[in-house]
């Protein structure tokens, strides 16, 4: 049975004894710990022109190994089967199976599923293959920041409806780790709250694997994985708030334990419950169009951010301001990648020069500095403590610093390095971002000169600045863009989705913006499109 999550409970299965600790209590843990079956429909990912990973999860009738069949064909009734494989899984990895099927065709849509040894068969999944040789078009939808409690999943909803698209890109914060008690009740959508579990912060590999069998319930995510091929990465909410390698924002180790243990728990359910391989960064390749870079810049090399906190305590602020912007801020040796996959990168750039360079990141990179006019903006019921995060960040502003070291250009150095390899390989290099929540679009500029651009995507679900400003969001964005000269449109106040379409002749992005999150609908409130030409790297006028 696969097992969804609907507006009055959450069924799923093969949880075991954390169930006990829901606040529905026996029952809904008895459903949890007997529940059977293929649980959570199938998924696809890692495409490539001849090859395609596949996912379900199968929980069998009694403890042990299981083996499962995977079966690949030309059309759904599986007259025309052409490939498949065996597959083992069990409790180890939380009856979730994983398979890598090859001699598959370039640019095919295929079908399949998996059977069990009693004969049960899982839903039937829909992928494609990556092109190759030469491609007209390719079409990619890009999704960011999924907070179950704050909305529902309209957006995926919208994308898995769509009949042109060729695969999905989901640049992280696929889950979070906050508990219940950290969504404030007036941010709640329909039918949330019971849906969230466990209810508290997750911490351990049982805490992880429960919450993204919450996640993976519901009917829309599981449609998007179920009708095409999902390339994914991780940022920071897939373990804790602004994490790094050596921790996070939100890990305190005094209370919570030792930050490798949770990482490690972390990345393994990621790999277990998401149809990626354990290939910590990867190039795929579409035909003589472009090339997408899969990058990871969060938990293995990631070095902490810099801690620009003190600064505004010192006696004199700005005279510390400007140490810090000469000093540690501009540290050559902080990295979001590690030198390892910086020089992979570089090297991939130059090796596939001639199509378009499509780099999934997790954070932004475009620079952005906190307008002056902000505190005008903010709603009156704004609490005192943000508001002087806000006159912070335009102080530091005045000094040309970032309003968030969390992103890229808290790591000005790796940015300058990163954009430098792109214009090194005469690389018509695009960004496809997420993270802040909101929608942004950048001119990236390095020595002057043009280096590419970036489509930023807004969140799923995820509550964006708007919540802090009372002032017209259209007011909003004119300010960010007179105060950030790389800043070209911006967006800063509704929830949806990108398509990206790719042209041997122009890169073409559209922000799809959802009328609500917070009841069930797909009606579109508006959308936004923009586009860069070959050989430009500036978005057309």
């Amino acid at each position: 049975m696969v097992l969804r999550i609907d507006r009055r409970r959450l069924v799923m299965g093969g949880l075991g004894l954390s169930g006990l600790m829901l606040p529905a209590g026996q029952a809904l843990a008895r459903q949890l710990t007997t529940a059977t079956g293929f649980t959570h429909n199938v998924a696809s990912g890692e495409p490539g022109p001849d090859s395609m990973l596949l996912w379900t999860r199968y929980v069998p009738m009694s403890d042990g190994v299981t083996r499962l069949e995977a079966e690949v064909a030309l059309d759904p009734d599986f007259a025309k089967v052409v490939g498949g494989g065996a597959v083992r899984t069990g409790a180890y990895r939380d009856w979730t199976a994983k398979i890598t099927v090859d001699g598959l065709k370039p640019g095919t849509v295929y079908w399949y599923r998996f059977i069990a040894p009693n004969g049960e068969r899982s839903p039937v999944g829909r992928t494609k293959t990556l092109p190759q040789g030469p491609v007209n078009r390719f079409n990619l939808a890009v999704f960011s920041c999924s907070n179950l409690p704050q909305g529902l999943f309209n957006a995926y909803a919208h994308a898995a409806a769509r009949k042109d698209v060729d695969l999905w890109l989901h640049t992280g914060d696929y889950i979070y780790e906050y508990g219940v008690a950290s969504t404030r009740e007036t941010d709640w959508a329909e039918g949330r709250k019971e849906q969230l579990l466990p209810v508290t912060e997750i911490l351990a590999i049982a805490d992880y694997r429960l919450r993204y069998a919450s996640y993976r319930a519901d009917p829309d995510l599981q449609r998007l994985h179920q009708v095409a091929p999902m390339v994914a990465l991780w940022d920071d909410h897939e373990s804790s708030n602004d994490s790094y390698e050596a921790g996070a924002q939100n890990h305190q180790p005094d209370k919570e334990g030792d930050w490798n243990v949770r990482r490690a728990a972390a990345m393994q359910v990621y790999r277990e419950w998401m149809p990626v391989s354990d290939e910590p960064w990867k190039a795929y390749p579409i035909g003589t169009l472009a090339t997408l870079y899969r990058t990871e810049s969060r938990l293995l090399a990631r070095t902490k951010p810099a801690d620009i906190g003190a600064t505004f305590k010192a006696a004199d602020p700005d005279a510390a301001l400007k140490a810090f912007r000469d000093g540690v801020w501009k540290d050559p040796s902080a990295t979001m990648m590690g030198s390892t996959q910086e020089s992979w990168l570089a090297h991939q750039m130059k090796a596939t020069k001639g199509g378009w360079q499509l780099i999934g990141m997790g954070t932004i990179l475009g620079r952005t500095v906190m307008p002056k006019d902000a505190i005008d903006w903010l709603r009156p019921e704004v609490n005192e403590k943000k508001v002087a995060g806000y006159r912070n960040n335009i102080r530091a502003a005045q000094q040309g610093l970032p309003m968030w070291m969390d992103r890229w250009d808290g790591y000005p150095a790796a940015r300058s390095r990163l954009l430098k390899s792109a214009q090194a390989a005469d690389a018509d290099l695009v960004m496809l971002s997420g993270d802040s929540h909101n929608a942004w679009a950048y001119g990236l500029v390095e020595d002057g000169k043009p280096a590419g651009v970036e489509f930023a995507g807004q969140a799923v679900t995820s509550n964006g600045m708007e919540g802090d400003m009372g002032a017209d969001p259209k007011l909003v964005a004119r300010g960010f863009m007179a105060a950030n000269p790389e800043l070209k449109w911006a967006d800063t106040s509704q929830r949806g989705y990108m398509m990206i379409e790719v042209t041997p002749q122009r890169v073409t992005g559209e922000w799809l913006f959802l009328q609500t999150i917070k009841a069930r609908s797909t009606a579109l409130s508006g959308s936004h499109r923009m586009s860069v030409e070959r050989g430009r790297r500036v978005f057309t006028a």
